[in-house]
């Protein structure tokens, strides 16, 4: 696997340690403080913090301009990229920019339709899919050229990520998918949630099997549940998702069930960095960057790192 070295996500991978990765929206404010004020909890905590790039179609301050806030105050970020709002020419642009700044991480997506959000007339580009765009990155941080083999020197120093979603083995084995995604540049796999312990054995036991987890690392989707409510919720809205009965019911037969969804959280984090093919985990949770925070000290990993 080809490492970017100014990326301490990337090192930290590497050296084969458990890796925790958080996630952050952008506020809707013209203030760096706000970007402060929302993910120093974070500091020292994750190895790298996900930055959304207009989720669900809503606008917020930039990603850009938010991960460049974040070096600057020593958090690493990964800038999450859609390929929905810009052209080629504006995403490779703004790659070589970030690079520029100590931003080296980006997880390539598409992005949400405009439908979803609360400005549908908006114009959509999606002149490139997240594969596409995966591609041109990894050709120009590799070949030191644009697409138009126009020479960029230095080259970007880029860290490759994509989204995919815990599969259990079977017919329906996403081999041919992953690989694809692999061969396009992917370095680290960031999926959904998972609340499955099972489950996420018996996924990383296939990833093993079928040499995936020699190409890429992969990160397993999880996040504090902060109530039955928004359990049952997940299952219903959040296609893929299962949290199980046996997790809403402990939810529910506590008396801080905010605490409760931290503690279950933190025992799932424990037994991820059990399995092997698990890389490491990546925490979600809608402004609860603090319940993120409070997940990963109570987890106890960070202090296995010899």
């Amino acid at each position: 696997m080809t490492q970017s070295k100014p990326s301490k996500l990337a090192q930290v991978l590497a050296d084969g340690h458990f890796a925790i990765t958080a996630e952050t929206s952008p506020p809707d404010a013209a203030s760096t403080q706000a970007v402060i004020d929302r993910v120093a909890c974070l500091k020292g905590l994750a190895d790298a913090v996900n930055v959304t790039d207009g989720a669900s179609a809503r606008v917020h301050m930039s990603a850009f301009a938010t991960a460049t806030i974040m070096v600057q105050q020593g958090i690493e970020p990964v800038l999450q990229m859609t390929t929905r709002d810009r052209n080629r020419l504006a995403l490779q642009g703004d790659v070589v920019g970030a690079s520029a700044l100590g931003i080296h991480n980006f997880l390539c997506l598409t992005g949400d339709k405009m439908a979803a959000g609360d400005q549908p007339q908006a114009a959509e580009v999606f002149e490139l899919d997240s594969g596409e765009l995966m591609r041109q990155m990894r050709d120009m941080r590799d070949s030191g050229t644009f697409p138009s083999g126009r020479q960029i020197d230095p080259p970007p120093s880029l860290f490759l990520g994509a989204a995919e979603m815990p599969a259990e083995p079977g017919d329906n084995w996403p081999a041919a998918r992953l690989q694809a995604k692999i061969d396009n540049g992917t370095q680290f796999f960031q999926t959904q949630y998972c609340f499955e312990l099972d489950k996420v054995k018996r996924y990383c036991a296939a990833l093993v099997d079928g040499g995936f987890t020699e190409q890429a690392y992969f990160l397993i989707g999880i996040g504090p549940l902060a109530s039955a409510k928004s359990a049952r919720w997940m299952n219903e809205n959040l296609f893929g998702v299962h949290v199980p009965d046996a997790i809403i019911e402990r939810l529910e037969g506590a008396e801080d069930q905010r605490a409760e969804g931290r503690a279950i959280c933190a025992e799932l984090l424990q037994g991820f960095s059990e399995i092997e093919g698990c890389a490491g985990a990546h925490l979600m949770a809608p402004h609860g960057e603090a319940s993120c925070a409070q997940v990963i000290a109570e987890s106890g990993l960070l202090g296995l790192r010899s």
